[in-house]
């Protein structure tokens, strides 16, 4: 992951450095970090190559944290994109009520070998594609609530032992006059 300093020296990021360098978007604060989240996974599932730079772009005018955005884009990575084109057709196939009778009652005309091949793959693809959005869609929104109620957690535990130390402190002052 390059740091900020070398995206400003990029060539190709100079137009917009003074937009993408600016140090809101850098933090990790409590609005940026779920912004992030959600739309690093919506460009994980969106786009299956080139995500990284859609999510660092969408970042901008969303104010959500870069680093993240982009960090968490790795879910789909070419280890794991099998995986996620099969769920996203299984997905697909239930949200569109796509079966084997529907395909052939549609395509029963064609008797031409290559032809039905590509009607099946592009059928496929559409279907995988359908999948990809609700994908697309559902984890944005569920990273976005998750990881809300996650950085609440843990600011509750900081601010709980923060307090219990304060606590502590004053106890020995008490205890000591």
């Amino acid at each position: 992951m390059p740091t900020r300093d070398e995206m400003a020296k990029n060539r190709w990021l100079a137009p917009i450095a003074h937009r993408f360098l600016s140090p809101e978007l850098w933090r990790f604060t409590r609005r940026s970090v779920p912004r992030g989240v959600a739309l690093g996974l919506f460009s994980a599932f969106i786009i299956p190559l080139g995500q990284i730079f859609l999510a660092a772009f969408l970042a901008l005018p969303a104010r959500a944290n870069v680093p993240l955005a982009a960090l968490v884009t790795f879910v789909t990575n070419p280890l794991t994109l099998a995986f996620w084109v099969v769920i996203a057709n299984r997905i697909g196939n239930f949200m569109l009520q796509v079966d084997a009778a529907t395909a052939n009652v549609a395509s029963g005309q064609m008797e031409s070998t290559w032809w039905q091949a590509f009607v099946d793959f592009s059928q496929m693809a559409g279907v995988t594609v359908v999948g990809f959005l609700v994908l697309a869609i559902v984890s944005a929104g569920l990273g976005y609530v998750l990881s809300s109620a996650v950085w609440r957690v843990i600011v509750a535990r900081k601010r709980a032992k923060r307090l219990a130390l304060m606590e502590a402190r004053l106890d020995r002052r008490l205890n000591a006059n």
